[in-house]
Parts: structure tokens; sequence; C-alpha cells
């Protein structure tokens, strides 16, 4: 990302911030760089979730990552959850360069949690016999949620705990965490080799000889 535009975006994330107040995390990813998990560059009220500047990206930006579209629609109003238990209504914008691609993402976090007790209050003033509306899918915003969950889910998809789980049964979780984009998450590696009881050269091992199968 070119230095003036990582500037205009500073600018705009501290003019959001400054408008609604401490309640509003603006967050600035840089995807210009080589790296497969690009971090935060700048962060207004990062109080709101935790984060700060170097951290990994949210579960939002690593399913961006992972779906490699090649022009991404913005992703407006909708809810994220801290792992705190704050709920956050959120939106993701993609920054473009010159000529299209995109090379940022600048992220809007407000913290609606204290309104959410406002308006459950004054509905339950003015609610009426009528079928309440379903809740709304919220999105978990941690990554390390999204590393667990994964994990959770490689071990049903093979149907048998770890312990009883042969090399088979490991290579087919493994990959099952690889084609979910697991290891695109800051040190992923160590965490599962531990969760499976193997060496790191053998999860490596078991990615590459699956791989080979393709």
């Amino acid at each position: 990302m070119e230095t003036s535009q990582l500037q205009m975006l500073k600018q705009i994330a501290a003019a959001l911030a400054a408008q609604f107040g401490p309640n509003c995390e603006v967050v600035v990813h840089d995807l210009s760089t080589d790296s497969e998990e690009p971090a935060i560059v700048h962060i207004e009220n990062g109080h709101v979730t935790g984060r700060k500047v170097g951290d990994g990206p949210s579960r939002v930006v690593m399913d961006q990552i992972l779906s490699g579209a090649e022009d991404p629609k913005d992703h407006l109003a909708y809810l994220t959850r801290t792992p705190g238990g704050k709920v956050l209504k959120s939106s993701t914008m993609y920054i473009r360069d010159r000529r299209g691609k995109v090379t940022a993402i600048l992220s809007v976090n407000y913290d609606i949690s204290a309104l959410l007790m406002v308006n459950a209050a004054v509905e339950g003033l003015v609610q009426t016999a009528e079928p309440s509306r379903e809740e709304q899918n919220i999105t978990v915003l941690n990554v390390n949620d999204m590393l667990d969950d994964l994990i959770e889910q490689s071990v049903a998809l093979v149907g048998k705990p770890v312990a009883i789980m042969n090399k088979a049964d490991k290579v087919r979780a493994i990959q099952f965490l690889n084609d979910h984009g697991a290891f695109l998450i800051t040190k992923s590696g160590d965490k599962v080799a531990k969760y499976f009881g193997i060496s790191k050269y053998t999860l490596y091992s078991y990615i590459d000889t699956k791989q080979e199968e393709k």
C-alpha cells in the first residue's frame, strides 16, 4: 500500500472515531504485502476489541483472504461479537489502488451492547402478542476462536477422539484444517501439532502428502 493511501486511511479512521466516539473502532489492514496474514497497520479505539497494531486479521478479513475473490464486495452493517461478549455493528470496506487491485481493508466496529440493552427495555414496554423476530446471525470476530472451531470440526469430521486416531485419520483432519485456512492464523501450526500429538515436521509432511494425492 502506498504511503499516501495509508495516510489517507489513517485520516479517515481518525475522523470516524472522533465523529462517533470511543465506542467506534476503526481498523486498517494492509493487503499489499507478501505476508499470508495481513497485520493491522492502524487502529483507532482498539479497546473496543482489545486489538492493536501488529495483530492479525479478524475472521471477516480471513474469509476475504481465503475466498480469493478478485472483486470483493463491501460487507456493510453486519453484527459481530467479541470474545468478551460485546456486540458490534460492523462494516468492512475494500480499498483499491489505481489499477483496481484491493490493497487494504477499512473496518468499522461500533459497540452497540448498551444500545441493545436500551432497545430490549423499550421493546419490553411496547411489545405485543405478535411472534418475535428470529435472532440474527452473529459472527465471532476473534480468529483464535475460529481456529478452535475448525479443530473441533476436523475432529467431528473424522468421528473419533484424537487419542485413538491413526495416521490416516490425522492426515484427513489436518487436510480439513489446511483447506479451511487454519494455517494462515499466526502460530496455528504449533497449536495444531500439539493438539494432535505430532511434531511440526510431521504436521507439514501430512499436509504435503495429502496435497500430492490431489
